[in-house]
């Protein structure tokens, strides 16, 4: 059992009913209630919820099994598309560690930048193939299938975890 005061010194405070805003009322136990209009969340992103629980798995996955630490960026890359990857990458947590691909549609680009220790094990060749079955689903207008489709080809190069 919670003991306590509320108010100060053993004071209750009192509400006028009609002071409240519209959708409040003062409960029987005099607790104040209000309801809120739901509104839909803002699904502005190209990915509904399922989507997106898939996208992580596979990266949680793609991660585990290879120990490297694997990170998608979705949305415009500037001028130099390639420089600010490699920025994205470098603030990546464990950036020797870390393979980031970047794509940005509006530009029609796809880079991965893989960090110094990555790199030792995800050859340009194998990235490079990546690329390309990414660029193939895309070109379907099917982002999902290849974002998975490339982490998994991706992992794949790398092998798994040393």
């Amino acid at each position: 059992m919670a003991t306590g005061e509320h108010g100060g010194h053993g004071a209750v405070a009192t509400i006028d009913p009609d002071s409240l805003p519209e959708g409040t009322v003062v409960t029987g136990s005099g607790r104040v209630s209000a309801a809120e209009v739901f509104h839909e969340p803002d699904r502005t992103g190209p990915f509904t919820t399922p989507q997106l629980a898939r996208l992580d798995e596979a990266l949680t996955l793609a991660s585990r099994e290879t120990g490297l630490l694997f990170a998608i960026y979705l949305g415009d890359l500037g001028e130099k598309t390639e420089t600010r990857a490699a920025e994205l990458q470098a603030s990546l947590e464990r950036a020797p560690e870390a393979v980031l691909v970047a794509v940005s549609p509006g530009q029609r680009v796809v880079e991965v930048i893989t960090g110094s220790e990555a790199k030792l094990r995800l050859p340009d060749r194998g990235a490079k193939l990546a690329v390309m079955s990414m660029v193939a689903s895309f070109k379907e207008s099917d982002l999902l299938g290849g974002l998975l489709s490339g982490l998994r080809m991706l992992a794949d190069q790398a092998g798994p975890r040393r």
